[in-house]
């Protein structure tokens, strides 16, 4: 039930007769679709894989026209290139953003006067937004209805069981009741549950890294209201506008991650996927505030409100290059079993064609 989840859903609407959506929490869109930075990427946060740049700017124009009613287009984005402990120097981010063909201008004098220019090199403007991930769940949630996709919430899907002629049966739990749903394709969208729901099948994992991710939420003095700032590309700091409470995220490359962990085995109590904030980890917003000011002054003067905490799923491949691809798995251990992980909510475009080329390709054995 999480974006990845309800739009290949509605996809699959257009080869399937009868669509269920599972999803445990009490509604769709309430985990890493609501808790995230809400920036809709035009390919300038990933100067060192090309592949997910130029996939976000492809998508970028495409995401902005479909979901127009769920964009804060008044924001003003700026990337500023720190001059120390930055993989990448203000040219090579030139160069990048000429490679994939997006707009890149000097930011006006009164953004680079934000800045703290003995630390920063350069400070660009990006033709980027904001989603307002409320505004995403009403209106998916009518979309799924119009389709006639079921959806039960507040209901685990613990475990995948392989059935006769390439049916898979899935084990539903909603308190106090167990039942099993027999389905001809089951697409395991769980994100960092992923391995957890595997593990419980009995099924092979997918190789992954979970890191226990703080986001603080801030509110910002009256000049950052509507602007988004990000410092590249090290251990640097992101505000973006958070639409849904009127506020700003603050995150930090070093300081958001609490805890990072393998998935070779299912996940132990200490890092717990149902409720990370359980997992007693206080706050890291004053060191991300301090470190973060010392850019940009005038954050000193942010208001810290709360912190948004989730549990995020990399694959081990991309912790270097920090890419974000999409990672699509048919018949993973099991016929007719596709795993699913979305890099980046906006790239959600290129799952289509490998969802259609796999209802295309597989037979339907069921009614």
């Amino acid at each position: 039930g999480g974006f990845y989840g309800c739009c290949i859903a509605l996809r699959l609407r257009r080869h399937l007769e009868r669509i269920l959506v599972v999803e445990r929490e009490a509604d769709i869109l309430l985990r890493a679709s609501y808790a995230n930075q809400a920036r809709v990427h035009n390919g300038y946060h990933y100067p060192r894989s090309f592949l997910t740049a130029s996939r976000s700017s492809v998508n970028f124009a495409r995401f902005v026209e479909d979901f127009a009613d769920c964009l804060d287009r008044n924001v003003q984005m700026y990337y500023a290139i720190s001059r120390s402990f930055s993989h990448t120097t203000a040219q090579q981010f030139r160069v990048v953003c000429a490679r994939v063909g997006i707009p890149l201008e000097p930011a006006p004098t009164k953004i680079q006067s934000l800045f703290n220019w003995s630390l920063i090199e350069d400070v660009f403007i990006a033709e980027e937004c904001a989603f307002d991930a409320v505004r995403l769940r009403h209106r998916l949630r009518e979309a799924l209805t119009i389709a006639g996709v079921e959806v039960s919430t507040s209901t685990a899907a613990t475990r995948i069981l392989p059935g006769v002629d390439a049916t898979l049966t899935v084990i539903c739990e909603r308190e106090p009741d167990r039942w099993r749903v027999s389905a001809d394709r089951v697409y395991n969208c769980t994100y960092s549950q992923l391995n957890h729901v595997l593990a419980a099948s009995g099924l092979p994992q997918v190789p992954l890294t979970c890191e226990l991710a703080e986001m603080s939420l801030v509110a910002v003095p009256p000049p950052l209201a509507n602007l988004a700032l990000t410092v590249m590309d090290g251990p640097f700091f992101s505000l973006v506008p958070f639409p849904p409470r009127q506020l700003h995220t603050l995150t930090h490359v070093r300081y958001t991650p609490h805890a990072a962990w393998g998935e070779q085995r299912p996940p132990s109590p200490e890092h717990p996927y149902g409720q990370p904030v359980a997992a007693g980890h206080p706050s890291r917003f004053r060191q991300m505030i301090q470190d973060a000011q010392r850019y940009v002054p005038i954050l000193a003067e942010c208001r810290y409100d709360s912190s948004l905490w989730e549990v995020k799923a990399i694959l081990p491949r991309n912790m270097d290059d920090d890419g974000r691809p999409i990672l699509f798995k048919r018949n993973h251990g099991a016929p007719n079993l596709t795993c699913v992980i979305g890099g980046k909510i906006d790239n959600v475009f290129d799952v289509f064609d490998a969802v259609d080329l796999a209802c295309e390709s597989e037979p339907v054995h069921g009614p």
